[in-house]
C-alpha cells in the first residue's frame, strides 16, 4: 500500500509542476495585458510612468522564468502570492470561491449517482422492453448536450417562464452577508445543481446497466429465477451488492469531469464559486489566482481518483494480487 500511495504522490508532483508550468507559459504569452486588464478603464490616464510602476509593484518588468522561479520559491514557503484581480492573498479567494463550488459540486455529484444507479438498476432489469430504450436514449442524449445549454434552457424554463427559481447568483440580490440564511444558499444553488445532476447520471446509469445484465446472465441467479425469484426480490438478494460498489467506484473518478462542467454551470447562472474565478483570472490575466486554482482543482481531482482506485483494491483483490506479483 505504501509503495502504491508513493507512486501516486509521485505522478502528481510530476503533473502538478507540469500544470503549472503550461499554464503559466500559456498565460505569459497570451495576447491579454495583464497592466490594462489591472487599470480597466482608467487605462488612458495612465502616464507610461504609472504603467512601469504597475508592472514593477507586481513583478511583470521581469523575465518569465525568473517570475515563475520566484513564484514557485514563495509557493514552497505557504504564500500563493497576491490576486490582480480581488487584491487579496490567493489563498482567501480560493478559500472562499472553493467552498461555494464544493456545495455545488457536492449536491451535483450525489444527486447524479443516485439518479444514475436508480436509472441504471431500472434499464437493466427492464432490458429490452421500452423503459430500457427510453433510459439509454436519455443518457445518450445527455453524454452529447453542452453543460451551458442545457443551463440556459433550465434558467429559461424554470427561472424565467414559471418563476419556480432566481434566475442566478448564489445569495439574493441586495441582501447583507449576515441577513443571508442556508435556505436562500439552498434556493440559489437548485439550478445549477439540477443542470449538472442531469447531465452527470449517463455514465453511472449505463455501467450499471451493463454491469446488471452481466449479472442476470449468471447461473447463480438463473438459479435464483427457477426456485421462483423475480422484481425487485432478485434485485435486492443478488444484484443490488454486484453494482453499488463499481458504480461509487465509477462516480468517485468523475470528479475531474465534474469540476470541469461546473465551471460552465456557474458562468450560466452567475454563481459565484471557483469556476467564475477561473474565467474571470483567465480573461484578466490574473496569474497567480490562476495557478492557485489549477493547483487546488488538480489536488482535487487527484484525491477523487485515489478513492476510487483504493475503493476498486477493496472490492477487487485481484489487483493487489497482480501488484504483488
Amino acid at each position: 500500500m505504501i509503495t502504491f500511495l508513493g507512486k501516486k504522490l509521485l505522478r502528481f508532483t510530476t503533473l502538478l509542476i507540469a500544470l503549472c508550468v503550461l499554464s503559466f507559459w500559456l498565460v505569459s504569452y497570451s495576447p491579454l495585458d495583464p497592466i490594462q486588464a489591472y487599470v480597466g478603464a482608467d487605462m488612458t490616464r495612465v502616464s507610461p510612468e504609472q504603467r512601469e510602476a504597475i508592472a514593477e509593484y507586481w513583478g511583470l518588468d521581469k523575465p518569465p522564468v525568473e517570475r515563475f522561479l520566484h513564484w514557485g520559491s514563495a509557493l514552497v514557503q505557504g504564500d500563493m502570492g497576491t490576486s490582480m484581480l480581488f487584491r487579496r492573498p490567493v489563498a482567501d479567494v480560493i478559500g472562499e470561491r472553493f467552498m461555494a463550488s464544493l456545495a455545488l459540486m457536492s449536491m451535483a455529484w450525489l444527486f447524479s449517482g443516485i439518479l444514475g444507479f436508480v436509472l441504471g438498476a431500472i434499464a437493466g432489469m427492464k432490458q429490452g422492453t421500452w423503459v430500457d430504450r427510453l433510459i439509454k436514449w436519455y443518457c445518450f442524449t445527455l453524454a452529447s448536450t453542452p453543460t451551458f445549454w442545457l443551463g440556459m434552457l433550465m434558467v429559461i424554463v424554470f427561472a424565467v417562464w414559471l418563476g419556480w427559481f432566481p434566475v442566478g447568483l448564489g445569495v439574493p440580490a441586495g441582501v447583507l452577508a449576515e441577513n443571508v440564511t442556508l435556505a436562500d444558499r439552498l434556493y440559489h444553488l437548485v439550478l445549477p445543481a439540477l443542470t449538472l445532476s442531469i447531465l452527470g447520471v449517463a455514465n453511472v446509469a449505463l455501467h450499471t446497466r451493463q454491469k446488471l445484465i452481466d449479472i442476470l446472465a449468471s447461473d447463480y441467479v438463473l438459479f435464483a429465477r427457477a426456485r421462483g425469484e423475480k422484481g425487485f426480490l432478485l434485485f435486492w438478494r443478488h444484484g443490488l451488492r454486484n453494482v453499488a460498489l463499481p458504480a461509487i467506484t465509477i462516480q468517485f473518478a468523475s470528479f475531474s469531469e465534474l469540476i470541469g462542467g461546473t465551471v460552465l454551470a456557474e458562468q450560466v447562472f452567475s454563481y459565484p464559486g471557483l469556476g467564475q474565478a477561473t474565467v474571470q483570472a483567465g480573461l484578466r490575466s490574473d496569474l497567480p489566482l490562476l495557478l492557485g486554482i489549477v493547483i487546488c482543482s488538480a489536488l482535487f481531482v487527484f484525491v477523487g481518483n485515489l478513492v476510487a482506485d483504493l475503493i476498486y483494491r477493496l472490492v477487487d483483490p485481484r489487483i493487489r494480487k497482480g501488484e504483488s506479483a
